[in-house]
């Protein structure tokens, strides 16, 4: 009976000491795909676990508070409209990147939501797809030379600034050289009482990019197409503007400034435009103006704006910034010829990186024939985080 008790005391024993001994042996670990950085783009970029694929991954947050026009025909003259406009609006950006044998896949989005004075919107600012020289979907049209240096902007300057969907490709020649060709929607550039799509804009820009600065040359064609109220109907020609093709020109140049800061420039750029008063900057109403490519008698209107400005980096965190335009339109029949011009301030500071605090203040006179002076003096504030 005793050896019988021995034999499972030592057999309880051993199990004990094999179960103890596989406790404690070593697990092998889950294996992990770490975050890789890719520096063939710069270290914000990092490779998307099991591909080749480089993405970056950014946004910015900003809250402003502007004061709308105070003088007596502004928006503080007229109880029903607003005083001032509060809006704080999120971004988010995201840039994917691959390395092919045709060159660079590159994929970019840029999505916003809107919070301004009670209302919440949500907007594509931009989403294209680019593949070597080729440039597809929704971006900054390529007619587009410089849009402006002060932080908010907040009395419109005349010039073109527009993103639009498109087809583009650009040839790049080396030390900075590069000329676009591009097809263009022509849907945001429409001034007028315009009919249906037929036809899109084709525009074409010649580029120059050295240390020195930058410089641009721009043209494009846009077909002007009334509605069927402004033009015909059933065949038969009424007393209005029939289809045309109008058409912009326009160049500028920047000139960095490092003997003053590095960071400082200075930009000069003018336009002229034949039944495309957008690539001017004109939309539907300026100034109270009503404006339109073309005219009853089916003449086009025509018109030019010049603008310039500079940016100044006072100090290493303080940022000033003047820019200014001018423009003159002489209208086709039934709307008024009319001249503009704006000017726009603002001092930024930055006290760490990615957050900058600012002040803007823009004034503008816009004169239409036998009227009179329509005036604009805003003021603005903004606080922006990037990341």
């Amino acid at each position: 009976m005793k050896f019988k008790s021995m034999m499972l005391g030592a057999a309880a024993a051993a199990a004990a000491a094999t179960t103890a001994q596989a406790a404690d042996l070593p697990v092998a670990p889950e294996p992990v795909d770490y975050v890789r950085i890719c520096d063939a783009y710069g270290s914000t970029f990092y490779y998307i676990p099991g591909t080749e694929t480089c993405l970056k991954v950014g946004g910015r947050i900003r809250t402003q508070f502007v004061v709308n026009n105070v003088l007596e025909d502004g928006a503080w003259g007229t109880r029903d409209a607003d005083g001032y406009t509060w809006r704080t609006q999120a971004y988010a950006y995201l840039d994917a990147r691959t390395a092919t044998q045709f060159g660079t896949l590159r994929a970019y989005s840029a999505l916003s939501q809107r919070a301004e004075n009670g209302v919440l919107s949500v907007q594509l600012d931009k989403a294209y797809i680019q593949w070597g020289g080729m440039t597809a979907g929704y971006a900054t049209s390529n007619f587009d030379i410089f849009t402006g240096q002060t932080f908010m902007g907040v009395v419109t300057r005349n010039w073109s600034d527009q993103t639009v969907n498109q087809l583009a490709y650009t040839a790049a020649f080396g030390n900075g050289f590069s000329a676009t060709l591009a097809v263009e929607d022509r849907s945001a550039r429409e001034v007028g009482a315009y009919g249906g799509t037929r036809m899109p804009d084709f525009v074409a820009a010649l580029a120059v990019s050295q240390g020195w600065g930058s410089a641009q040359l721009s043209g494009a064609l846009h077909q002007v197409y009334p509605d069927t109220a402004s033009s015909y109907q059933t065949g038969i020609t009424l007393d209005g503007a029939e289809d045309d093709l109008g058409f912009a020109v326009g160049g500028g140049v920047v000139f960095n400034l490092p003997m003053i800061t590095p960071g400082s420039n200075i930009f000069f750029q003018g336009f002229y435009a034949d039944g495309a008063l957008s690539y001017l900057g004109a939309s539907g109403t300026v100034g109270g103006v009503t404006v339109s490519d073309f005219g009853s008698n089916g003449d086009t209107s025509t018109g030019y704006s010049l603008s310039a400005g500079a940016y100044i980096q006072a100090t290493s965190t303080i940022g000033l910034a003047l820019d200014g335009s001018f423009m003159d339109l002489d209208q086709a029949e039934g709307f008024d010829d009319f001249n503009r011009y704006a000017v726009d301030g603002s001092v930024v500071w930055q006290p760490v990186s990615g957050l900058e605090i600012g002040a803007d203040v823009g004034y503008a006179n816009t004169q239409a024939d036998g009227e009179d002076d329509v005036d604009e003096l805003l003021f603005g504030v903004r606080m922006q985080r990037t990341f």
